[in-house]
């Protein structure tokens, strides 16, 4: 299952897809990759005067990259032709230290701590352009496989 396979059964479209890439997926963690675009939706009063992406899309971006894409990449046997995942966030919890601003990629790195009846729960960590920590926590979420006719 390739990068670009997992981006595509995720359940987001613009604008609330916040995944470019993948660098690295296994069954322990997943490495992936977003650009925060200038015209992103929530620059426009976060804030007026000095935009910054709110923490709840840095947890978001988080949730997506480190526990929907690597709960895909774990669900991978259970995939077939009209895959649908079935996904719900149960509980986050995040520490933030720097903003993120306009134009500036993002690296979530992810690491499994459980996945056990269909329950993800990851470390996760975000990382600005320079390689700083802006935020990291756990996250956890309930993933299934449905197959749809």
């Amino acid at each position: 299952m390739t990068s670009k396979d997992i981006i595509s059964l995720l359940p987001y479209a613009d604008p609330f897809l916040f995944v470019d890439g993948l660098s690295i997926i296994s069954g322990e963690g997943a490495t992936g990759y977003y650009t925060f675009k200038e015209a992103e939706y929530f620059f426009k009063g976060h804030f007026k005067s000095h935009p910054i992406t709110p923490g709840v899309i840095l947890t978001e971006c988080m949730a997506q990259i480190g526990v929907v894409c690597l709960g895909i990449y774990l669900l991978k046997d259970d995939i077939t032709e009209n895959f649908k995942p079935q996904i719900a966030l149960t509980s986050s919890y995040v520490d933030f230290y720097l903003p993120v601003f306009p134009g500036e990629t993002v690296t979530v790195i992810s690491e499994k701590e459980v996945f056990r009846f269909n329950k993800l729960k990851c470390n996760v960590k975000l990382f600005n352009e320079k390689g700083e920590l802006v935020c990291r926590g756990t996250i956890s979420g309930m993933l299934k496989s449905k197959n749809h006719d």
